[in-house]
């Protein structure tokens, strides 16, 4: 029970204010919780300095609102028992309300938010959390199974408040990891913090609407925000184009850490950001890339890049082109950028004017690119002007001798050694060389640094064979049986024989199924699927001979599909030196179909033979409402042959005219594809038809007696090579241009029409 205290002397203000405080420090009551109510009841009378313990064990179904007012020197405290011991599963959340709050010591997984947010600084539009810090929590994979269902994991309201030492990983569905909103006066202006978080793996979601963090939005983007956002880790953070899509002003995003990161840290929207000692590490993964700059009074420094793949929108460093007397959530012209001393090393591309079309027609004004360091081992340095850059002065940059100069002032070129220092950047040997490029005090976070030590950074997927190895024996079902008792990443070798499946296999995990000798096991079907990928299933198939001859006699069948439910997890198949035939008892045999909302990180299929099918191969066509979602990032087609294929190789489909993504990418190389596409129910009369992919590489290839490939290329400037193939009794290819000014590229070189 607390004492009430009566003060009845004259003490001196300073004084009576002393022993008060000390007082209520003293009175300061830690409560242990184990129910919802319990923790009601603590709320009611929680007081400055008091901490709220939710005890250890799994709170189900618990939507937790902290409504409390502390103070500067006595916050009030929601904390777990024992951190990593506190799990908050099922329809969980959290809602901040009133000033000094803290939230440590909590695990949200096993379940999704019941609302728009898994952690809101705000209990409505009108009460919101001001002064307070979320800080050691973890949110592993909390995702919507609905994957285009949104939701968002931390949206920040109020001022002062502050994010850090998290731990946030595996959002999957539609909806920005983190935000700050600048919704209303009082959630502007804000100087909030996030630091030392680490936002782990979110893998490609295939559509809009994956960033990983967003300050404010296109509405309130004039508006300054006076964030910062620093000593972050963003690993694999892959969701879409914008990995940081900053939309508001005054913000600074400084000791960042960007790991094999697809997309850019975009300035989409706000004026005078400082983008400052971000360190991003390429390693030459696809679409890796760096800083892309729109609006007024970006700075740019002391940023180090490497490794960067990237192109267009998602380049190592991109300078935009912006829209004349833009709306506000179009493109704003850049202007007055300063771009210095960052250091760029291997980053293939550096666009300036980019996106520059009849509507993105205002070039960059006023802007200053000094003392930048580019080192590039490919011969170039990676520079590409689109459209008028007087608007931009270059002063006073290095590139390396070996690199071909593309602008003739404000570069001198020199021999370049590079070595790297213990913070793990490459640095000019030469002294006199180091006044270009980053500084040599910068100290990039480590994983280590940043997040919870108490909770595991693990990898985001199962590796294929990582698990035991499994001898399968000939037999009915005897496949199935071992499927069934197998863990995820297992290798199921399957010894010689035949196999009978008389159940479809449904796979909810990662495996590899080979044939201890290739072409040795024959594994008949005699359902009218064989293999089922569901949520959590991967699936390699290496050595394997599978013949559909005993399959049931009925139209529409398919090898393998994926769920017709939609997916919240994304997919990985890999087929290689099989072999797949007689998939032709009825009409449209398919051998690979896809569900709606569903999505492959890649499939590959490597030196196998595919021969008398009366459906497609691969149909991958199933988002047809025209919203930039696809069903495949990347389709892989190498040494292979295809004979007698009444549908079509693949049928790829990503429609509309959203442009923050990086896929689909479909390659067909070195392959025989004989008799392709003349059934009559291949209504588009082609051998391969592909609908808004964004690269297309059809390279060394024979078509022999078979439809033509058809092209319909959309939006995003999709790039397109058809190289060395041999079309024997085959047309030429189809190739449309649905939107001639996006900037389609087409190479079309030797191949050969017998």
């Amino acid at each position: 029970m607390r004492a009430n205290f009566h003060f009845i002397s004259l003490a001196r203000p300073a004084l009576l204010s002393f022993v008060f405080i000390a007082c209520q420090n003293a009175l300061a009551a830690d409560t242990l919780v184990k129910t919802p109510e319990a923790y009601e009841d603590a709320l009611k009378s929680a007081q400055p300095g008091d901490a709220i313990i939710l005890a250890n064990g799994t709170w189900q179904n618990f939507e937790i609102l902290l409504d409390a007012k502390g103070t500067k020197e006595h916050p009030i405290t929601l904390r777990g028992e024992t951190p990593g011991k506190v799990f908050l599963t099922g329809q969980s959340n959290l809602r901040l309300a009133g000033e000094h709050l803290v939230v440590s010591g909590l695990v949200f997984k096993d379940g999704y938010t019941p609302t728009g947010e898994v952690i809101a600084f705000r209990r409505n539009k009108d009460k919101l959390a001001n002064h307070s810090r979320v800080t050691q929590v973890v949110i592993d994979n909390f995702s919507n199974p609905e994957k285009f269902e949104q939701d968002s994991w931390v949206m920040v309201y109020g001022r002062h408040n502050r994010f850090d030492h998290n731990h946030l990983v595996g959002k999957r569905n539609k909806g920005v990891t983190m935000a700050v909103r600048l919704t209303s006066e009082s959630s502007q202006q804000n100087y909030h913090r996030i630091d030392h978080n680490y936002f782990g793996p979110r893998p490609i979601l295939g559509s809009n609407g994956g960033e990983t963090l967003r300050i404010g939005t296109s509405h309130h983007s004039l508006t300054n925000s006076f964030t910062t956002i620093e000593n972050n880790y963003f690993d694999r953070c892959n969701g879409e184009v914008e990995i940081i899509s900053n939309k508001s002003g005054k913000n600074s995003i400084r000791n960042n850490v960007f790991f094999e990161s697809r997309g850019t840290l975009t300035l989409r929207h706000g004026n005078g950001n400082i983008v400052e000692n971000n360190v991003f590490f390429g390693n030459g993964v696809d679409h890796t890339g760096g800083i892309r700059v729109i609006n007024r009074d970006q700075i740019i420094r002391n940023n180090y890049l490497e490794g960067l793949t990237g192109y267009r929108f998602g380049s190592g460093l991109t300078v935009m082109n912006g829209v004349p007397n833009s709306k506000i959530n179009r493109y704003h012209q850049v202007d007055n950028a300063l771009i210095e001393n960052n250091t760029l090393v291997d980053v293939e591309h550096i666009q300036f004017a980019a996106g520059s079309d009849k509507e993105r027609s205002a070039t960059p004004v006023n802007s200053l690119v000094r003392n930048n360091l580019i080192m590039n081992a490919q011969g170039t340095d990676g520079i590409t002007v689109f459209d008028d850059i007087s608007g931009i002065k270059f002063k006073g940059n290095l590139l390396n001798q070996d690199a071909k100069a593309t602008l003739d002032k404000g570069f001198e070129q020199a021999e370049i050694t590079m070595k790297r220092a213990d913070n793990g950047l490459l640095y000019p040997v030469d002294e006199a060389q180091r006044k270009f490029g980053v500084s040599t005090d910068i100290k990039p976070v480590t994983k280590n640094d940043v997040g919870v030590s108490w909770y595991p950074k693990v990898e985001p997927d199962v590796a294929f064979g990582s698990g035991k190895t499994i001898s399968v024996t000939p037999g009915d079902n005897t496949l199935f049986e071992a499927i069934a008792s197998a863990e995820s990443g297992d290798v199921l070798v399957l010894q010689a024989g035949e196999y009978w499946v008389s159940k479809i296999l449904k796979l909810d995990k990662t495996l590899s199924i080979q044939a201890e000798d290739k072409d040795t096991a024959v594994i008949y079907p005699q359902r009218s699927t064989l293999i089922e990928i569901n949520n959590m299933g991967n699936l390699t198939l290496d050595g394997v001979q599978v013949d559909a001859k005993n399959a049931p006699d009925a139209a529409g069948n398919t090898l393998i599909r994926t769920t017709r439910l939609p997916m919240q997890r994304n997919y990985r198949v890999v087929i290689k030196n099989s072999t797949f035939e007689n998939l032709n008892i009825n009409h449209s045999y398919h051998f690979f179909d896809v569900g709606n909302r569903s999505f492959a990180d890649y499939i590959q299929v490597t030196n196998s033979h595919f021969s008398h099918i009366t459906g497609d191969l691969f149909r991958l066509n199933k988002e047809t409402d025209d919203l930039g979602i696809y069903n495949v990032e990347y389709l892989t087609i190498e040494d292979s042959t295809v004979m007698n294929l009444e549908g079509a190789i693949a049928k790829v489909y990503r429609g509309g005219t959203d442009e923050s993504t990086f896929g689909p990418h479909v390659v067909l190389n070195n392959n025989t594809f004989s008799e392709i596409g003349k059934g009559k129910r291949n209504k588009s009369e082609a051998s391969l038809i592909l609908h808004g992919t964004q690269v297309n590489k059809v390279t060394a290839n024979k078509f022999i007696n078979s439809a033509p490939v058809s092209f319909e290329l959309t939006v995003g400037e999709p790039k397109t090579w058809i190289t060395d193939n041999v079309f024997e009794g085959t047309s030429e290819p189809i190739i449309k241009d649905l939107f001639p000014l996006s900037g389609v590229t087409t190479i079309i070189s030797g191949n050969k029409t017998l």
